[in-house]
């Protein structure tokens, strides 16, 4: 089948075509663009697997969503240990690999393996997740990214200055949350771009894309208030989300169009379409030029499986 290079414009969730029979895994599923991907899976006709951290949010999202296609599987992916775990449960294959869970801005936070808590939660765990199931994943993998990339950078981008980034006691002195959720992002994007490259040289079975949602209202944008209890934080989220940002379900169109529309080619960013791509329907997208960065692309991999310990 010839791949395209468009999106029909005004694309919507009612555009995915019948998925019976297909099997999406996604992380982060309990709330926000990932539940409003996981519902509109299931009402396609999908069976969707949740991989979440909270066993309690995980089994009311499964009631929500109904049991006959839908179930949960408990995975931190800011633990690696949790994340191991999960791997080893998931022993039968599965269509497409969503990774969308993630974290914005939070105070300075180091997680058990020694990982700053965001590169850990948006990369590096993914990155794990995806290595140990590389072999269950029979069609895409679809990262989650988001249009703050172009606000993160690696440096001089070697390898001990990605490391730099990672090690929570390397950066701690210099901790910045914005600009570390969006190395983190910038992260997911070379991770995806690299491993459709490593996917065509290996002849794996799948394409790898990545996506970003744009501004969407969501509980991402709080959590970082919510830590600090700083209330004029919230209601400055407040106003600005009622003003600008557009509904999860908008959100999470860039995700579904990816994981969904059948011959869109690999290495496709799928973004919105409207103004400064911060919202409206999902169409092709383009990075900043450092995301394509095949040297920094592959310095990050070799730094990612060594910090993890998974070699792909």
């Amino acid at each position: 089948m010839r791949s395209t290079y468009r999106i029909p414009k005004g694309w919507r969730a009612s555009d995915i075509p019948d998925l019976s029979g297909k099997r999406f895994l996604v992380t982060g599923a309990t709330s926000g663009i990932g539940l409003e991907a996981a519902r509109e899976l299931v009402r396609a006709g999908g069976e969707v697997v949740i991989a979440a951290r909270n066993p309690i949010k995980a089994e009311r999202t499964v009631l929500a969503l109904g049991r006959e296609r839908s179930s949960w599987i408990e995975c931190d992916v800011a633990s690696l240990n949790s994340v191991r775990s999960a791997a080893r449960k998931i022993d039968y294959e599965f269509d497409v690999l969503i990774l969308n869970a993630g974290i914005m801005a939070i105070p300075f936070t180091s997680n058990d393996d020694g990982f700053e808590m965001q590169m850990a939660t948006n990369h590096l765990g993914h990155f794990a997740l995806a290595g140990l199931l590389k072999d269950r994943i029979k069609s895409r993998v679809v990262t989650v990214s988001s249009s703050a990339h172009r606000m993160g950078d690696f440096g001089s981008g070697s390898l001990d200055e990605i490391s730099t980034r990672i090690l929570a006691e390397e950066i701690k002195d210099s901790y910045a949350p914005w600009k570390v959720y969006g190395t983190s992002k910038l992260a997911n994007m070379l991770f995806g771009f690299e491993l459709e490259r490593r996917a065509r040289r290996e002849d794996l079975r799948f394409t790898s894309m990545v996506v970003h949602p744009g501004y969407a209202d969501t509980n991402l944008q709080y959590v970082a208030a919510d830590l600090t209890g700083d209330q004029n934080r919230k209601k400055a989220i407040y106003w600005m989300n009622r003003l600008i940002a557009q509904d999860a379900s908008m959100g999470a169109l860039p995700t579904l169009a990816a994981a969904t529309i059948e011959d869109l080619h690999g290495g496709a960013l799928v973004g919105p379409d409207g103004f400064l791509e911060m919202r409206g329907h999902p169409r092709l997208s383009r990075a900043r030029s450092l995301a394509y960065d095949q040297q920094l692309a592959s310095n990050l991999w070799h730094v990612s499986e060594e910090l993890a310990g998974v070699t792909w």
